[in-house]
């Protein structure tokens, strides 16, 4: 029989305790393999990792009873949905100072899941993502899987989600009114169980836009206005790519005294052979990154496909000039209704691109 006097007693109680703490608080560098990113985003910098474009996002599975993550943002004027375990979801605003900010607490044992999804456009400025903290014996769990699927979204206004939520109808362009996570785009990757590329900015066209910078001049980017930066397209390879321009140039082009105009026409608009030509010229670029990929050449459902629009037609002739295959058009009737889509307008949107992709493309 062993005996035991009250010091060893007391000893082993409190080797027992101390085995039974918490483990230290978990720091998670940006870099740590067990995040997962989504979209463009910029880690060059070997410091930490910059968001800028619409629903880019960073996930971590793990173990632990809290977790926050240390952000910086440029202006103070993005917003993120958080997203835990697939299911519970709030709107953080990070601020221009470092700090760690709370995503959830009193989790249960287990394991969980958090999402860091951008809602808003890159005109916002950047956020600084550094890492997470998890407390309450931390524990790092494996990535996803790739998913079997990937798809790409070049667009304007309308896949950003722009004001979205402005439930007033005053269309308003407040940061907090747009959200990419329930624009068509973002709702159709999900149907798909997808991975997400978004590459957006309201009031962009082919042509011209309503700011200096086009789509043709930005697609290719990392960092949406930095002039030399270029995106690695080796690093994203879609299986589906979805084009939704040319709503802002059908305005635009009939704008002589807008500066815009000035500057990309002088005094004369573009005649049909311009259009056609330019638009076949962005879809071959895109071509040229993906060669394999099936690219849905839309546009809708603002009033650049009302009826009498011309602007369907530039699209068909430019797509029928390229004679491939695997580039098609769809157009979205006309929503006839005032300012952007809103939330049941961007599902009825959805349920249209779904529908057509389920029919048309095999992946």
């Amino acid at each position: 029989m062993i005996h035991f006097n009250r010091k060893n007693l007391v000893f082993i109680t409190l080797l027992l305790l101390s085995a039974c703490a918490d483990q230290p608080d978990l720091f998670v560098e940006y870099s740590n393999p067990h995040i997962a990113y989504s979209g463009r985003i910029d880690t060059t910098t070997a410091k930490a990792a910059d968001l800028y474009w619409s629903g880019t996002s960073v996930t971590i599975n793990f173990k632990g009873e809290v977790i926050g993550a240390l952000l910086e943002d440029e202006r103070g004027d993005n917003y993120y949905n958080i997203i835990i375990d697939n299911d519970s979801l709030f709107v953080l605003r990070p601020d221009t100072t470092k700090r760690l900010y709370p995503l959830a607490t009193g989790l249960s044992n287990g394991n969980h899941k958090i999402e860091i999804f951008k809602r808003t456009e890159w005109d916002r400025g950047k956020t600084t993502f550094y890492g997470f903290q998890i407390k309450g014996n931390p524990e790092l769990l494996n990535r996803e899987a790739p998913r079997k699927r990937k798809i790409e979204f070049y667009g304007n206004s309308i896949t950003a989600g722009y004001a979205v939520e402005d439930f007033s109808g005053k269309d308003r362009s407040d940061s907090i009114f747009t959200n990419n996570y329930l624009s068509y785009a973002a709702i159709t990757a999900r149907h798909f169980n997808a991975e997400y590329n978004c590459i957006c900015k309201s009031g962009i066209g082919i042509l011209i836009s309503w700011f200096p910078l086009t789509m043709p001049e930005i697609y290719n980017r990392l960092i949406p206005e930095d002039s030399t930066s270029r995106w690695d397209f080796t690093l994203y390879t879609p299986d589906v790519v979805v084009v939704n321009l040319f709503q802002n140039d059908s305005w635009l082009v009939n704008m002589p005294d807008y500066e815009t105009f000035k500057t990309q026409f002088g005094t004369k608009a573009p005649d049909e052979d311009v259009i056609v030509k330019s638009y076949a010229g962005f879809v071959s670029a895109i071509r040229k990154e993906y060669p394999n990929a099936q690219i849905i050449c839309a546009l809708g459902t603002m009033d650049a496909t009302r009826e009498g629009s011309p602007w369907p037609g530039y699209i068909q002739q430019a797509v029928a000039g390229l004679n491939d295959s695997k580039t098609v058009t769809f157009f979205m009737p006309y929503k006839n209704t005032p300012g952007h889509p809103t939330i049941a307008e961007q599902e009825d949107m959805a349920d249209s691109l779904i529908h057509f992709i389920e029919k048309n493309v095999e992946w």
